[in-house]
């Protein structure tokens, strides 16, 4: 496949693995005709198999490489009017809009909604939806704004962008890197085939070696600690309290990053051209950390108002209440992206389990705490959706930060994600009544809803307390680069053993990689662990679509 020239200017070599960028202007838009309307169509697609995967199998299948499938297949198609689907970048833009939809409506809003139905409060279902519908918006509106800032840098992996990236290019280009991707692509499919979490082992090879080590150090704990020692850490909440702790410490990281950013700039200006990207990077990253707090805050009021739970409370506690769902929104946002950033993995529904805790813990009435759970899991599936999406447009035009062209493909690829999040509310509205008539929710829900009617005993507050101690502790000694804390956390939470295993045999040959061929083995790896993801990926989409359909 190759670039139409009137979508893209001819390429220019700068070197081994530079090219000129082409204008910002040629960049594809999002609401161009054929444009809109393939990402309308995979976004209805991606919302509805979004939905039923996870009602009946409790998972969202990655669909991002479906959506850019069908913009290569559409490409080869001799008319006109599918010419511009030849770009890359627009190819980009229809991964990012079923992607998102698909995420946004499953993880997103229909989980959130189910969790009302569920507790028996149905006439709460509506507003829920309203102001998770908000929330999620604001989730990927806002890592638009973070990505390629000091908390959310475009050069850490976000390895299910690269996998989205590779592919994209591969298809392009052809020659030795699509062969390589086949390989990985087949090593993937085969592995999972063999019930093997391949994309476990994708990751580990592209990573930080040290967040990879303290992710599979985690899922390995997890695994084996009650066979081989006789302590069950999940069911002690080891895992939730190093979260609490690596959580807190990563929110006091970024705050720190913002702070002495902006403490520089009043010594002085910036002299370097990267000195002055960071201080840049900073302060659009501080501006958004507070647009951020104030669309929460006010989400969080919206929802106490329309779900009526402002009665059953106190003006002390409600006050309460809604500075600590959004504080709540704010940390789960960040350990979910920072999670996604470094592993591939997100822990969100684990992560919204644990804000929930807390809320039984401070004492909320049970009809709050059901909005409090609704409003954290709706929190963090978009925001790392969207820097998977634009880790890949990153990629594909050529990682130059800061570009017009980098920009300006950036805000489209923004568009094409709200346009698959406007779809996902649209079908999520329409479909919920005829799963809740079936009475089919996300099966989490019901760990939500035992946890809420159960309670929380002061046994669990106190290892909630004394291990959110050595998670602050990992946090604190990894640093914002590594995140040790919140890596291990993660892992704790994940029970597969397996996949500990695969990331353990990922790192073992990417060292060995690197022992043969050196510093030109990083790009033989992308393109390969790229493949690995996406074979596995496309495995699991379609394995599962069969198994849902058959339900």
């Amino acid at each position: 496949m190759h670039h139409e020239v009137t979508a893209v200017a001819p390429l220019e070599d700068k070197g081994a693995g530079h090219t000129a960028l082409p204008p910002a202007a040629l960049h594809p838009k999002a609401l161009a005709p054929a444009n809109l309307i393939l990402t309308v169509v995979l976004s209805v697609f991606g919302a509805i198999v979004g939905i039923q995967m996870l009602a009946s199998l409790g998972i969202t299948p990655s669909t991002s490489l479906i959506g850019a499938l069908a913009a290569m297949t559409l490409a080869r198609v001799p008319l006109a009017m599918f010419r511009g689907f030849r770009s890359v970048h627009a190819q980009n833009l229809a991964q990012t809009s079923i992607s998102s939809a698909t995420f946004g409506a499953a993880n997103s809003l229909f989980l959130p909604i189910g969790i009302p139905f569920l507790f028996g409060l149905p006439q709460m279902v509506v507003p829920m939806l309203v102001g998770v519908s908000l929330a999620m918006l604001l989730d990927a509106w806002l890592l638009y704004r973070m990505f390629d800032t000091p908390a959310f840098p475009a050069k850490n992996p976000w390895p299910l962008g690269i996998a989205a990236a590779e592919a994209i290019k591969a298809g392009d280009g052809g020659g030795k890197q699509a062969w390589l991707l086949l390989g990985g692509l087949a090593t993937g499919v085969a592995g999972a085939v063999f019930k093997l979490p391949m994309s476990a082992f994708g990751v580990a090879l592209i990573g930080g070696l040290g967040a990879m080590t303290a992710f599979g150090i985690g899922l390995l704990v997890r695994g084996y600690s009650a066979p081989l020692f006789g302590f069950d850490i999940g069911t002690r909440y080891v895992p939730h309290g190093m979260m609490i702790g690596a959580g807190l410490v990563a929110l006091v990281q970024v705050a720190r990053v913002v702070l002495k950013k902006h403490g520089r700039a009043a010594d002085g200006p910036a002299t370097t051209k990267e000195a002055l990207a960071e201080a840049r990077g900073a302060s659009v990253l501080g501006r958004s950390l507070k647009l951020g707090g104030a669309g929460y805050l006010a989400i969080m009021v919206l929802l106490c108002a329309g779900t009526g739970i402002y009665t059953g409370m106190s003006p002390g506690m409600l006050a309460l209440f809604i500075v600590y769902g959004t504080f709540a929104a704010f940390v789960h946002e960040l350990i979910v992206g920072i999670a996604a950033m470094h592993s591939g993995w997100f822990p969100a529904f684990a992560v919204a389990l644990i804000s929930l805790l807390l809320g039984i813990l401070i004492g909320f009435p049970p009809e709050a705490l059901v909005v409090l759970a609704g409003f954290s899991a709706a929190t963090g599936p978009a925001f790392a959706d969207m820097g998977y999406d634009l880790k890949a447009g990153h990629l594909l035009r050529g990682e130059a930060s800061g570009s017009a062209f980098e920009l300006e493909g950036r805000r489209e690829q923004m568009i094409a994600g709200m346009v698959g999040f406007g779809v996902a509310i649209v079908v999520v509205a329409c479909a919920y009544p005829l799963f809740f008539a079936n009475h089919q929710t996300a099966p989490i829900n019901a760990a939500y809803v035992a946890a809420i009617k159960a309670g929380i005993s002061g046994e669990t507050a106190r290892n909630l307390a004394l291990w959110a101690v050595p998670g602050a502790l990992l946090q604190l000694a990894g640093g914002p680069r590594q995140q040790l804390g919140v890596l291990f956390a993660t892992g704790l939470l994940i029970a597969s053993p397996m996949a500990g295993w695969m990331v353990a045999a990922g790192i073992a040959c990417r060292l060995a990689v690197h022992g043969v061929l050196g510093a030109a083995a990083r790009e033989r790896l992308e393109v390969f662990a790229g493949g690995v993801i996406a074979g596995d990926a496309l495995y699991s989409f379609f394995s599962g679509a069969v198994k849902s359909l058959r339900k």
